[in-house]
């Protein structure tokens, strides 16, 4: 693979969390289909992408080095 990313951006890695939670959540009692699956993967992913931009952000302000 060429192109790196981390871990917590990758769609699979988030399809597995939820797929896993939705297993136990119906364990529990609580029903989950797999368009509401579909649209976990999709919410957290959209939140972790939003919340790495602002890390991002905060951590090019709050740096002590030029970039060149």
């Amino acid at each position: 693979m060429q192109n790196e990313k981390p871990w917590y951006l990758s769609k699979t890695i988030w399809a597995a969390v939820i797929s896993i939670l939705a297993t136990v959540a119906t364990f529990f009692g609580v029903p989950i289909d797999e368009a509401g699956r579909q649209g976990l993967t999709d919410g957290l992913l959209q939140i972790v992408s939003a919340v790495a931009g602002v890390f991002a952000i905060l951590g090019r302000v709050t740096a002590n080095s030029k970039l060149i």
